[in-house]
This record gives structure tokens, C-alpha cells and sequence, in this order.
């Protein structure tokens, strides 16, 4: 009876999600297209094919060394990669191009899914992180479609919100086969919850699986050389609404104390680069926007918005210093290792929530600082920018953390084997 509600209640929302689109739309074009697929019309593929869901970029960029050892294991089997989001699918096609099928997720409709899975025919679903959805795992169960929810995080926050509806969330986890938990926290949440202990695994993060380009620091030394190889260079990244005005106060002040200080501002979401901007310019000072490549970044240019997708990486490699957003207020923060393994220190604001053990392990292994509020993350940049030694230590312990933490992948994957030989 409670899934038979919660379905009702999901068609009678369908005309509040379609108005949804239509004015997420106006942000995010990509918002307006391929509405059939949320509905589950989509191209037909093999029998036999691995199914991997990451909603958006940050699971889409998780799940990349996941792709490429399925592409290594089981050559010339069929991959589809689904997202939520027009920015996780331009990601998708970013970094796989046509080696991979690619689709929207339908939404939680029992015949949007049942459409859905007829036309894929999944071999196995592997779900990044913690997407629970009650249809489409009952009807993966139906079609004996083994589920695993892989790099599984479930904060304390996400986990009484599911607990609101504990009979219905008790009944979507018994529904999964594997569960490979990040922590032993989160594999204590998922047994709160109700998931058997026999189903979790703990493994580790994947996101410690990151494998940088050869050449990376070599881009990153040539941009700097564009940028001015004397300059200063803070990057705040990943920055969320409220943490830009923060973000450019604290800027305006460290200028005082590095005049030739540059700051590469980049938002989390695409539909706010043109925003992010404008608040930019009403500095008074000099701006440039990183898609306008023919414009030359000349040594007065203050301010660099980040507005292109794909290049964090280069931009956080060419950086002295990386403040990451989504900390400053309360969204939970964002992935702290990707500055980290590229040897930046990192500055990182009180709310980690969906990073709490990556978080603790930054600063316990000396990778960068957790402050307080703005203010507290002004003086830990400049503390980074005037102590080059400092600078060096910091960024190379987050080296040594990422490069000790991996080994995820491995274990996921020999969860994953058993299901595809049975």
C-alpha cells in the first residue's frame, strides 16, 4: 500500500515537474529537450547491457574510473551511462563520446521505468552514491536485474529524511543486492535504515581514484605563464549561491596585501556563470571570463570567472591556493580531493556534511583547513600565499593522502564480478 502511494502521489506531481523544467529551462536550455526519455522513451539497446546511473557532473566524474575498468574487463559489452541533469550529460559525452550509450533516468513512474528497462535490458544496475528509487529497484528485482548502490554516502541529514518514510525505505533497500558503503558510518546508517548487514560492504571512496594527466602539470605551468608567472593565484571553486559576495569581500581585502593577487571564481552550476559575472564586474575591477579565449588575460585582469566545464582540474593544478564552495553555507560542501591530488592546499568552510570522513582526513592529514566562516578563510588563504614552504607541505601531504586512499575501485568491482558471472 505505501508504494502504491507513493506512485499515485508521483503521477499526480508530473504536471508540477514538467513546470519545473520548463523554468529550470530558462536557466539550462537543456532543461527543454528529450523529455521522452524522463519518461522513459528511449533508444532500444542489447540484451546484456551494463547500466551505470550517476545523477550529475560529480557522480558522472566518480564513476569515470568505474566505466573504463568495466570497458577494460568486459570488452565489447554495451555500457549505458545515465544522468539527471543536461549538465551530467554533457559530461557523459565529454569524457566517453560514443564509447558509451547515454540517456536521462525516467522519473519513479512504474511505467516510465517498466518502459525503461524493456528497452535497455540491463545485464546490472550500478547506482553512484545514494540514489534510492522504490519503482525502479522493485522493478529491477522483477526482471532479476541485480542493483548496486556503489560509493554509498549517507550523511546523518539524508539518512532521517529517508527514516520519515522507513517502511517504504526499508522495502527499496531490500530490493538491492550489494551496497558498497564509503565508511563504516555510512554502512551503519544503511543498517539503521533497515538494509541487511550481508548486503554491505565497506570499500572505501572512489572519489580517491582520481588519475591525473601526464601532461596536467605541464598545462597548468603554461597557464600560469599566460596568467603571469609572478602572480598570486586563489582559486574558489565549486562555489554555491551566497559564498560568491564572500567570496569576492575577502578577495577585495587580500588585494590590499596582494596587489597582483588574481582569483579564478568558479560556480558549481553553468546556469549561474552569466550571474557570477555580473556580480563579478560590480567590483570595479578588471574581469575576464575563462570561455572568451581570445581575450588576453593581461596583468590589470583581477578577476577570471571559470565558466567553461571540464577544465577544474587544470584550473585547480594552476592554482596557489583552492578555497572549494558549498562549505560556506549549508549544502554539505564538495569533493576536496580533486585540488588535493593535484597538490593545492585546500580551505574549506564548517558545513562538509556530505564529506564528512574526506573532510576529517584532509585536516587530519595536514591537506588543508577547515574555518570557521569568510572571514577565518581569508586569513588561511593569505597565511597559504605569504609561506611558500607551507604551501609546498600542504599540498604534497594531499597528494600522499589521495595517492594511500585508493583502492576502491578494486573492491567495488569484486563485488560487482559475482553478479555477472552468476
Amino acid at each position: 500500500m505505501t508504494r502504491k502511494i507513493y506512485s499515485l502521489l508521483l503521477y499526480l506531481l508530473v504536471p508540477a515537474v514538467l513546470v519545473r523544467l520548463l523554468i529550470r529551462g530558462l536557466r539550462n536550455r537543456g532543461y527543454w529537450h528529450r523529455w521522452s526519455e524522463r519518461f522513459g522513451r528511449v533508444a532500444r539497446l542489447p540484451a546484456g547491457t551494463l547500466w551505470v546511473h550517476a545523477v550529475s557532473v560529480g557522480e558522472v566524474r566518480a564513476a569515470v574510473p568505474l566505466v573504463v575498468a568495466l570497458e577494460q574487463r568486459f570488452p565489447g559489452q554495451h555500457i549505458l551511462v545515465t544522468t539527471m541533469t543536461p549538465t551530467g550529460s554533457a559530461q557523459v559525452h565529454k569524457l566517453f563520446g560514443a564509447r558509451v550509450a547515454h540517456c536521462y533516468l525516467p522519473y519513479d513512474l512504474p511505467s516510465a521505468v517498466a518502459r525503461f528497462l524493456t528497452r535497455t535490458q540491463p545485464r546490472i544496475a550500478l547506482v553512484m552514491e545514494t540514489e534510492l528509487w522504490p519503482n525502479l529497484f522493485r522493478a529491477c528485482a522483477a526482471h532479476h536485474i541485480p542493483v548496486v548502490v556503489a560509493n554509498v554516502r549517507m550523511s546523518e541529514k539524508s539518512m532521517h529524511r529517508y527514516l520519515r518514510f522507513s517502511r517504504l525505505a526499508r522495502a527499496t533497500l531490500a530490493d538491492v543486492s550489494v551496497f558498497a558503503a564509503q565508511t563504516q558510518a555510512d554502512a551503519a546508517r544503511l543498517q539503521r535504515l533497515g538494509a541487511e548487514v550481508r548486503r554491505i560492504a565497506v570499500t572505501g571512496s572512489m572519489k580517491f581514484e582520481i588519475h591525473l594527466p601526464a601532461s596536467l602539470r605541464e598545462e597548468a605551468q603554461a597557464l600560469r605563464r599566460q596568467w603571469g608567472a609572478q602572480r598570486a593565484v586563489w582559486i574558489a571553486a565549486s562555489t554555491r549561491e551566497g559564498e560568491d559576495e564572500m567570496v569576492l569581500t575577502r578577495f577585495i581585502e587580500l588585494r590590499g596585501r596582494f596587489p597582483e593577487l588574481l582569483l579564478v571564481l568558479v560556480p558549481r552550476h553553468p546556469e549561474r556563470f552569466a550571474q557570477v559575472a555580473r556580480l563579478c564586474r560590480r567590483t570595479g575591477l578588471p574581469v575576464a571570463l575563462r570561455s572568451d579565449r581570445e581575450a588576453v588575460l593581461s596583468p590589470a585582469t583581477a578577476i577570471l570567472v571559470g565558466d567553461t566545464m571540464g577544465e577544474l582540474a587544470l584550473l585547480y593544478a594552476a592554482a596557489d591556493v583552492a578555497f572549494v564552495g558549498g562549505s560556506l553555507v549549508p549544502t554539505g560542501g564538495h569533493n576536496l580531493l580533486e585540488p588535493a591530488a593535484a597538490g593545492v592546499a585546500v580551505v574549506f568552510g564548517p558545513h562538509m556534511f556530505n564529506f564528512t570522513e574526506i573532510a576529517r582526513l584532509v585536516v587530519e592529514r595536514g591537506a588543508g583547513r577547515r574555518v570557521r566562516d569568510s572571514v577565518e578563510m581569508g586569513a588561511a588563504v593569505a597565511t597559504y600565499l605569504e609561506n611558500a614552504e607551507l604551501r609546498f607541505s600542504t599540498g604534497e601531504a594531499g597528494r600522499r593522502m589521495v595517492e594511500e586512499n585508493r583502492g576502491a575501485l578494486q573492491r567495488t568491482l569484486s563485488l560487482i564480478e559475482p553478479l555477472l558471472t552468476a
